[in-house]
């Protein structure tokens, strides 16, 4: 599920940006296809033009009944009636999907920790102190079984003594979720640490839920601002000259 709103606070219509000869939204939708991962993939928006751009172009895409505060709010009505055990939340503007770390992702539903799990996502190591604390970047933290203690904008952990070894994590906003998770999810209220970050995935953590991470290396590219959209073209541009 690939949830799509066309109105993005920081960046409106990114969605519908030109990233090399087709649309982020689309080019998100065919990388998800192409994983060959995925058993059906769709696209869930509010938006008839984000509707029109993956219907038009062969692709499955669902209109939202209601109006909704986050992806994970949109998918969870979109699925409320499926027959499906696994959904996996494939950001909208996130067009450099990576294979391996989605399949890193859906294994851990088959491993020793399996029964534990509600939901998964995945994190990737930082190392530039610029990026560490950018609040663009959502940091988070686990015990020592990876699953989730917190997620923030801030720089978690607080470096107080910088010499620990201590690597820093950033949130790739990807998630594999059991259903009944997502429909507790969409049926409970927001709370005061998710309305204050602004982070959706601290709900489960208020709720209870156990989320299971998982380490990649790979940091995507969140399309967020109009530089993150010259960048992904620059990354697009050279992986079709390689």
């Amino acid at each position: 599920m690939i949830p799509a709103r066309y109105a993005a606070s920081r960046f409106p219509g990114k969605l519908m940006q030109d990233l090399h000869g087709k649309t982020v939204i689309l080019r998100t939708y065919e990388a998800a296809k192409k994983t060959g991962l995925f058993e059906e993939v769709y696209v869930v928006t509010d938006s008839d033009v984000i509707f029109e751009e993956i219907s038009s172009n062969g692709g499955n895409a669902i209109m939202s009944k209601k109006e909704h505060e986050c992806g994970s709010d949109r998918i969870a009505e979109a699925v409320e009636d499926m027959p499906v055990d696994v959904v996996v939340n494939v950001q909208g503007d996130e067009p450099m999907i990576d294979t391996k770390s989605l399949r890193l992702l859906l294994d851990v539903f088959r491993g020793k920790d399996a029964d534990l799990i509600d939901l998964a996502s995945l994190k990737a190591p930082l190392a530039d102190k610029k990026d560490i604390l950018n609040p663009n970047n959502v940091k988070v933290i686990t015990n020592k079984n990876d699953f989730a203690l917190y997620f923030s904008r801030s720089p978690i952990p607080y470096p107080r003594d910088e010499n620990t070894g201590v690597t820093w994590f950033k949130h790739i906003g990807i998630y594999a979720f059991r259903k009944q998770a997502l429909m507790d999810f969409y049926r409970l209220p927001m709370l005061k640490l998710e309305a204050t970050e602004k982070i959706e995935c601290i709900r489960y953590l208020e709720y209870s839920k156990n989320i299971k991470m998982v380490e990649t290396e790979v940091k995507g590219v969140g399309i967020d601002t109009p530089e993150d959209l010259e960048e992904a073209r620059k990354i697009l541009g050279e992986s079709k000259e390689a």
